[in-house]
């Protein structure tokens, strides 16, 4: 994008100037994101173990859970591109609203579930309705100038995590009144943020700045090509993609993990969440400003996956429960990398297709979402008959460590490439 004027917010009321206008903006879609990460993190402790209610053993609780969770990542892999299409064609609020209402169904569908194939279509259902987070990005993007985006997306990535301050330890302590009970919750929040959406979210996406919708476009493998090919942007699709991966088998894994080595229950893990969510908005919210001042995005980027191949590898090896919040509060950068990485893919794309671009990120994101339950569930299925406590139990977080290592040489050839072709343009010249 040239130009913060050209990218910035919704059209503004009369009498109200553009400064105005995209300040509230992001206010507007920072408490839309919150409300939203609120419902799904309700959901997050008790979703594992209403699976385990349907099976009668570990392995078949860690081979359902999987398929379950591979469920919505599949639907999301072909519907964020469609649905982040359809934002710049259409503009941001009635995507979000579709989103918004898909959660809300997913919520009560699986409040109301018997059986583990209604689980499983639920999920494909709201998986393919819902691209809340590419279209919040892209929403950000619109109101941003190029220099804003690293801090207002770390902005957002703070409004994630209260959502998960909040929601998880909410989730947790309805689930253990009843299991069901955190989905009603979930999905009442998110009718209450589709009126919201419809009421008073204002729309970011200029109509002069809409382009057509076109199915090239919209299909997954077409929209991951397009984003291979922005301009010093394409290796860091393999650093999302693997990055991304063992985000995925970390979230996939967690709750069953700590059940499977400390006996942990809907409780535990919601407190667990808890100290995540502060450290996401503590970073995001507070500290990024600063790390951007003190280091390069790229070099931030770096840190960052550093930090979390050894946050994963440590994680896999705790063996008392207290040693899981000892170490989120060590991986700092870790917590920064997202934002950093998403602001260098917004700034390479153009001002009409941040819809597409964010949604192509998010269609990557959710192939990483199909594989991480395979794996996560194959690898906790292959320890789970070890006694609580067994190092082993750990598998899915040193395949993590390892994914994150091989995210980070890819990161580091990138920056070093694009460094080293800078200064023999600028001595050319």
């Amino acid at each position: 994008m040239s130009d913060s004027a050209t990218t910035s917010s919704p059209a503004p009321d009369a009498g109200q100037s553009p400064g105005k206008g995209r300040a509230a903006g992001m206010g507007f879609i920072m408490v839309a994101v919150l409300i939203d990460m609120i419902s799904i993190g309700l959901i997050i402790p008790v979703l594992p173990p209403l699976v385990g209610t349907f099976t009668s053993n570990q392995a078949d609780h860690a081979f359902w859970y999987g398929a379950v969770a591979l469920a919505f990542g599949l639907a999301n892999f072909f519907g964020s591109p469609i649905l982040g299409s359809l934002s710049d064609r259409f503009g941001r609020r009635p995507v979000l609203l579709i989103g918004f209402a898909g959660l809300a169904l997913s919520f009560f569908g699986t409040a109301l579930a018997s059986a583990l194939w209604m689980l499983i279509a639920v999920r494909l259902v709201s998986g393919a309705m819902q691209a809340n987070v590419s279209v919040a990005n892209a929403y950000v993007a619109d109101i941003s100038s190029p220099e804003e985006r690293a801090k207002r997306f770390g902005m957002l990535g703070a409004a994630f995590g209260m959502g998960f301050i909040l929601g998880p330890v909410m989730g947790g302590i309805l689930g253990g009144i009843n299991l069901h009970l955190p989905f009603v919750v979930a999905g009442s929040l998110a009718v209450i943020n589709w009126c919201y959406g419809f009421f008073i979210l204002p729309e970011s996406l200029k109509p002069e700045l809409r382009r057509p919708f076109l199915w090239r476009n919209a299909n997954p493998l077409g929209a991951l090509k397009k984003l291979n090919n922005l301009k010093g942007v394409g290796p860091l699709v393999l650093v999302i993609a693997l990055s991304g991966l063992a985000q995925m088998i970390l979230q996939t894994s967690w709750v069953l993990y700590t059940t499977f080595k400390f006996g942990w229950g809907p409780k535990e893990n919601g407190w667990s969440l808890f100290a995540v969510g502060v450290m996401s908005v503590l970073v995001q919210g507070f500290l990024l400003p600063k790390l951007l001042k003190a280091f390069s995005t790229q070099r931030l980027v770096v840190m960052g996956l550093l930090s979390s191949v050894l946050t994963n590898f440590v994680w896999g090896a705790a063996w008392e429960g207290w040693m899981m919040y000892a170490i989120i509060g060590f991986n700092v950068l870790g917590f920064a990398v997202s934002a950093a990485i998403q602001s260098l893919i917004s700034n390479a794309a153009s001002a009409t297709n941040q819809g597409e671009t964010m949604g192509a990120v998010s269609s990557l994101n959710s192939m990483m979402a199909v594989m991480a339950p395979v794996i996560g569930a194959a690898l906790l299925g292959l320890v789970s008959h070890l006694p609580k406590g067994d190092w082993r139990i750990g598998a899915p977080f040193y395949f993590c460590a390892a994914l994150q290592a091989l995210s980070l040489l890819f990161a580091w050839q990138h920056f070093s490439r694009s460094k080293a072709a800078a200064e023999s343009a600028s001595a050319a010249a």
